[in-house]
C-alpha cells in the first residue's frame, strides 16, 4: 500500500506546469512551480516543518510548547498543520491588511489569532514584529519562529525545493523568478542552483512600498521607501537575514493595481487559481522580457492559493473600489454626485468681487460661474483673483464683469470623463454639466482625482 503516515508527509515534490497564454509574446519556455499542491496550499509549508524539526533537535521547542510568530498567513498555515500533528499549541500574530480568509483559516486549524496595524513602524509596540517578540517572552514554554532571521527557512528551500527545480526541468533551468518577502525561497532555490550552474540568473519581484530593489542596487535602506501597500506576502519594511543579496542578480517592481489583475488573469486565462503574489510573480516576470531568449528555461514560483483571496483580489467591487478595474463608464453625472459641493453657487456680472470672495469662504470652493439674464457669461477663479489683487489692491471694489474670465465649457450629464479631462486646462479649472431640467452642477479637478 502507498500512503503517507500523515499530512506533512505530503509537503513537496509539486509540479511543474507550463504557462501558456500570459507568456505567449516571451521567446523562453516558462514553467510554474507551483507550491499550492502543498498540503496547506503554499510554499510555507516546506520551511514551517524544517523550522519546528531544527527547533525540536536543539531544544528550542519541547513537548507541549506554545509556537508563536508573526505570519503574512501561509507560514502560520504551515506551522499549524505541523502543530496538530505535533501536539503543539499556536499563537499567531498578523497584520490587519491581510485578508479575512487568511485569519479564519488560521483559527480553523486550531490557531490563536491576534491582529496588529499594518501602518506602524517595525519597532512600534503594536507592530507585529513587537507582539511577536512580546507574547513569546510572555508566554511560558514558548517558541518564537522568527521566520525572517530564522536559517532554516532558507535551509528548507535549499534541500528541497532547490533540487526539486533542477531535477524537474533535468538542469536546464536558466532562470529562477520568485516574490520576497522572508527571503528564505529566493536564498535558498537560489543557492542550490547556483551551486549547480553560476549561471542560473535569480530574479526577485519587489513591490512598490518595499526597501529590496534600492537595497540590492545601492546598499542603501531608504526609509523614504517605505510605505502602506496592499501586495500581501511579499516586500518588507525590514531586511530579514534570510536575504541573501549576493545571490540575488536583481530586483524588479511591481504595482499593487497590476499585482491583483494579474491574479485575476493568471485565473481566468491559465486556469491558475492562485494568491496575490503570483500575480506579482508574472507580472514581474513579464517586466523581465528583454532578459530572456529562445533557449531560455524560466521558472517561476507561485506561492499560494486563491481561496485566501476570495473577498479581496476576486472581488470585483473590492478591486473596483481600488480603482483596480473600471468596467463601468465614469460620466459627468457620476463625478458631480461624488463632489461635496451639491449646491451650484453663482454670482451676477454686477456684483463686487468681494461677494465672490465671501461666497467662496462661506461655500468653500474655488471658482463661481458668472451670470447674466442670458446665462453664463464668465467665471471667476481663485488663482485669478488673487494675482490680480496683486496687480490692483482695489479689485474687492469692482464689479465681478471688469475681473471675470471666460465661461466655463458646458457638457451633458452623459458626457465620459476622458472628454470632461480634455476641457481642464491650465487657464480653466472647472466644468459646467447641464440636467435634464435645464439646471447645472459644475466638476473640478478635485472631482476628477477623486474618482480615478
Amino acid at each position: 500500500m502507498d500512503y503517507a503516515k500523515n499530512i506533512l508527509e505530503t509537503i513537496g515534490n509539486t509540479p511543474l506546469v507550463k504557462i501558456n497564454s500570459l507568456t505567449k509574446d516571451l521567446p523562453c519556455l516558462v514553467l510554474a512551480k507551483y507550491e499550492t499542491f502543498n498540503p496547506g496550499n503554499s510554499t510555507k509549508d516546506r520551511m514551517a516543518v524544517k523550522m519546528i524539526e531544527d527547533a525540536e533537535a536543539d531544544g528550542r521547542l519541547k513537548p507541549g510548547g506554545t509556537i508563536i510568530e508573526g505570519t503574512s498567513g501561509n507560514t502560520g498555515m504551515g506551522l499549524a498543520l505541523a502543530a496538530v500533528v505535533k501536539g503543539y499549541k499556536c499563537v499567531f500574530v498578523i497584520s490587519d491588511k491581510q485578508s479575512k480568509e487568511k485569519m479564519d483559516i488560521l483559527r480553523a486549524v486550531g490557531a490563536k489569532v491576534v491582529v496588529c496595524p499594518t501602518n506602524v513602524e517595525p519597532t512600534d509596540p503594536r507592530s507585529y514584529y513587537s507582539v511577536s517578540k512580546r507574547l513569546s517572552e510572555e508566554t511560558p514554554n514558548s517558541w518564537y519562529v522568527n521566520q525572517y532571521d530564522n536559517p532554516s527557512n532558507a535551509a528548507a528551500h535549499y534541500e528541497s525545493t532547490g533540487p526539486e527545480i533542477w531535477k524537474q526541468t533535468d538542469g536546464k533551468v536558466t532562470h529562477f523568478v520568485v516574490g520576497v518577502g522572508t527571503g528564505g525561497t529566493i536564498s535558498g532555490v537560489g543557492k542550490y542552483l547556483k551551486e549547480k550552474n553560476p549561471n542560473i540568473k535569480i530574479w526577485g519581484v519587489d513591490t512598490y512600498g518595499s526597501v529590496f530593489k534600492k537595497y540590492h542596487e545601492t546598499g542603501i535602506f531608504d526609509e523614504n521607501e517605505i510605505y502602506p501597500y496592499i501586495t500581501e506576502g511579499i516586500g518588507e519594511d525590514i531586511l530579514p537575514k534570510n536575504v541573501n543579496f549576493s545571490i540575488i542578480d536583481g530586483f524588479t517592481k511591481v504595482t499593487d493595481k497590476d499585482a491583483a489583475i494579474y491574479t485575476q488573469r493568471l485565473a481566468k486565462e491559465e486556469g491558475f487559481f492562485l494568491g496575490n503574489s503570483a500575480g506579482s510573480a508574472i507580472k514581474g516576470l513579464l517586466q523581465l522580457k528583454e532578459q530572456f531568449t529562445k533557449d531560455d528555461v524560466v521558472v517561476v514560483l507561485f506561492h499560494d492559493h486563491g481561496s485566501r483571496y476570495v473577498g479581496k483580489m476576486f472581488n470585483d467591487e473590492w478591486m473596483r473600489e481600488r480603482g483596480f478595474i473600471d468596467d463601468k463608464k465614469t460620466t459627468a453625472e457620476d463625478l458631480f454626485k461624488a463632489s461635496t459641493n451639491q449646491i451650484l453657487v453663482t454670482v451676477k456680472t454686477e456684483e463686487l468681487v468681494m461677494h465672490a470672495i465671501e461666497r467662496m469662504k462661506a461655500f468653500k470652493i474655488s471658482q463661481i460661474p458668472v451670470e447674466d439674464s442670458t446665462g453664463f457669461v464668465g467665471a471667476i477663479d481663485e488663482a485669478d483673483l488673487l494675482r490680480k489683487f496683486l496687480e490692483n489692491k482695489e479689485i474687492s471694489e469692482m464689479p465681478i464683469k471688469e475681473v471675470m474670465s471666460k465661461p466655463f465649457p458646458i457638457v451633458a450629464r452623459n458626457a465620459p470623463i476622458d472628454e470632461i479631462s480634455k476641457l481642464f486646462t491650465r487657464d480653466n479649472n472647472a466644468v459646467l454639466v447641464k440636467l435634464d431640467d435645464g439646471k447645472y452642477q459644475i466638476i473640478t479637478k478635485s472631482d476628477i482625482i477623486s474618482v480615478l
